[in-house]
């Protein structure tokens, strides 16, 4: 065989290769979306409907995803002793590093004073951007017993049919922790089953997965074009706060926990996170990144039984990201309203922050959760239309720290887990 035919056969192979990396491909389209969103400006949002289409097909698959997964792993732990210790350390987990993350916001806040930097010509002009997308009314606050009520589905097939990711979860584990009570054979039938429809799930998202790039380039394209740079200026002041936040907690904590207290080696963590970061990033939907996540877990040598579990759970429960952008918000409005905050108001928007964060669906989009964040501590809502216009760039940071997070804890869970 001759030289040239051994560079051919290397270069084809290369290529080959090259065009199978969907993680690159994913961060060519994020460039070229950001390209032509700002050339184009607002008629980049003729892209949009390629991003839709994608987080379409996402989420048709997601709700049945999440519903067999959790009902494979609860069924595979129930069978072990780990089962309630993996569930307790799981959310103690998850609670105490959101806890931690709102500390490092609320730390920041007061050092960096952001809200102390911005002038009211600037506040009305993007305020007014934001239109009148939103209500400047507080959602009313759901009481304790309101919100644990919720979390159980009357009609399962109901939340199926809904997307209520919370109440699916709540009824998959019941319903796979009654599997695991069942007799050898029928448990094992059953438990086969599951895992061949996950199989199948799985077979499915990975066709969708191909069509990623032209729903991220749509996705960040419209986002570019829509909001442009320039407005970003006014509240830079918050979003390096919170990518500072999330970078202490994304490279600093939750590797820290999982070099720590994990099986893991932080080199594989690390070089397995890259593509869901990059799919959460541009999708900014934990949920869309829940089947990567997924495949990540797997590289890393997580069993395929606590990343069915934990993972599903962190992306409806795990949210630190958004605890960290909630507490900024608040100490933001309170130093442009000039309003002093003590103990009690820092120990509300940790509490409202840790708490309000769970049961948030996993899915794209502004929330309400901030206004009651603002109430809790005292601070007017007059000016919350402004990050409501521009929460998608917000979100996309948020929700590659929680995907993050949901795979760290998979990483540390799957230790306790008695194979």
């Amino acid at each position: 065989m001759t030289e040239s035919s051994i560079f051919a056969i290397k270069y084809t192979y290369n290529m080959k290769k090259l065009l199978k990396n969907l993680g690159l491909w994913i961060i060519v389209a994020m460039v070229i979306g950001i390209i032509v969103g700002a050339a184009m400006g607002p008629e980049a949002t003729m892209f949009k409907p390629l991003g839709d289409l994608f987080i379409q097909l996402i989420k048709m698959l997601v709700v049945p995803l999440v519903l067999v997964s959790i009902i494979s792993g609860a069924a595979a732990l129930g069978e072990t002793r780990s089962a309630g210790l993996v569930g307790g350390v799981s959310i103690a987990y998850m609670l105490l590093t959101t806890a931690i993350s709102i500390t490092v916001a609320i730390i920041l806040g007061v050092l960096f004073q952001p809200g102390a930097h911005v002038s009211a010509e600037g506040m009305a002009a993007i305020t007014e951007a934001g239109g009148a997308a939103t209500s400047n009314a507080a959602p009313a606050a759901m009481g304790f017993w309101d919100t644990l009520i919720g979390m159980i589905p009357a009609n399962p097939i109901a939340a199926l049919t809904e997307g209520n990711i919370l109440q699916i979860i709540i009824f998959g584990l019941f319903f796979g922790f009654g599997v695991s009570t069942l007799g050898d054979e029928r448990r094992r039938k059953m438990v086969n089953g599951l895992n061949t429809i996950l199989d199948a799930l799985i077979w499915c998202i990975g066709k969708v997965m191909l069509v990623a790039p032209f729903g991220v380039f749509g996705l960040i394209a419209d986002a570019t074009g829509t909001f442009g740079f320039g407005m970003l200026v006014q509240i830079a002041n918050v979003l390096w706060l919170d990518l500072i936040a999330v970078l202490i907690i994304g490279i600093g904590l939750y590797p820290l926990t999982v070099a720590l207290f994990s099986r893991v080696k932080l080199k594989d963590y690390f070089r397995a996170m890259i593509k869901p970061q990059v799919v959460s990033f541009s999708t900014a939907s934990s949920l869309a990144t829940l089947p990567v996540n997924m495949e990540a877990c797997d590289q890393m040598g997580i069993s395929k039984q606590t990343s069915g579990f934990v993972l599903p759970l962190g992306a409806t429960i795990n949210m630190s990201g958004n605890a960290i952008y909630y507490a900024l918000l608040a100490i933001f409005f309170a130093q442009f309203y000039g309003i002093e905050l003590g103990m009690a108001e820092y120990v509300s928007i940790t509490v409202v922050c840790t708490l309000g964060a769970i049961g948030q669906a996993g899915v794209p989009g502004p929330t309400l959760l901030a206004a009651a964040v603002l109430v809790a501590a005292g601070i007017p809502l007059e000016g919350l239309p402004l990050f409501y216009a521009l929460d998608r760039i917000f979100d996309m940071v948020r929700t590659t720290l929680n995907i993050t997070g949901d795979a760290a804890c998979a990483a540390v869970v799957d230790r306790f887990v008695k194979r």
